[in-house]
């Protein structure tokens, strides 16, 4: 079991953001990105998802108010972290987008352009106070949304998956990886097995921290 943040750590850049009624009318907290200020890793997902109000403990960003803290996706990119060596005093968790973007069937829609908009400055903000050496996004969304504030494209996300990219406006490297609810999907036709895939990413990590 990964080891679970320290509510504290809960880094609130602006309580009660009503940027996007959409959200706000579909979140029940704010997904804060959470950990050290001075972290050499940020690790930036797409945004908290509905989540599991009757969890112990792991319940989700929309209901414990930090980020990457749900019992699948949360659990998971912590506990990779951890066996590539990377303990909580070294990884800072964060969300493109801060609040459940809520779609027709009550589950996760994908943020809009003017979502992923409103809450760059948040994402920048973090960026500056941290300087980390590496972020590594998770999925294409996460992806798209960081590049975009670089000005790059993403033309094909599995094509970037482990590819380091320089961003100098950031004053960061971003390294794309797959999201860990769709990671076994796509492994294969990355050519890894489970084992080969996060030995890469150690080694990618070891070369960039």
């Amino acid at each position: 079991m990964p080891t679970y943040p320290d509510p504290d750590s809960a880094n609130v850049l602006e309580p009660a953001c009503a940027r996007c009624p959409a959200l706000v009318e579909s979140r029940e907290r704010i997904s804060w990105g959470n950990g050290p200020t001075d972290a050499p890793i940020v690790v930036v997902g797409e945004a908290p998802g509905a989540g599991t109000p009757d969890a112990d403990r792991w319940r989700g960003g929309n209901w414990t108010g930090l980020a990457y803290t749900t019992r699948h996706s949360g659990r998971l990119i912590r506990d990779l972290f951890e066996a590539l060596g990377y303990g909580p005093d070294e990884v800072y968790y964060t969300n493109a987008v801060n609040c459940f973007p809520e779609g027709p069937d009550g589950s996760n829609r994908e943020p809009t352009r003017e979502e992923r908009s409103n809450c760059a400055s948040h994402l920048r903000a973090e960026l500056r106070q941290i300087e980390p050496a590496v972020v590594v996004t998770t999925g294409k969304h996460a992806t798209r949304t960081v590049l975009e504030e670089e000005g790059v494209e993403l033309d094909g996300f599995l094509d970037a998956v482990l590819d380091p990219i320089a961003c100098p406006t950031l004053g960061v490297t971003v390294l794309p990886v797959l999201h860990p609810s769709y990671q076994n999907v796509w492994l294969a036709r990355l050519g890894y097995d489970r084992e080969s895939y996060v030995a890469a990413i150690g080694e990618r990590l070891d070369a960039l921290v």
